[in-house]
């Protein structure tokens, strides 16, 4: 128990990346529940120029702020 309880403080201690929905690329999913979106990374409240596609869970637009826990890993493209 206490070494699960360890393992979920080391993930919960790791920071988190600001990034905005710079643009809505379609659902995806099997019944289409996901939203592929591209989004700018923030430093100090402004955008920087890189940029990567991600699965978004749940409604997003373009404008909103995400928290991004893993910000290394690129979702796929769109068929």
């Amino acid at each position: 128990f206490f070494n699960l309880l360890k393992k979920q403080q080391s993930t919960m201690d790791q920071p988190v990346k600001l990034a905005k929905v710079s643009r809505v690329l379609g659902r995806t999913g099997n019944t289409g529940n996901v939203t592929q979106v591209r989004v700018e990374f923030m430093e100090g409240g402004s955008t920087t120029g890189r940029s990567i596609v991600r699965n978004v869970k749940g409604p997003v637009r373009e404008g909103d702020i995400l928290c991004l826990l893993e910000w290394e890993r690129e979702a796929r493209r769109l068929r």
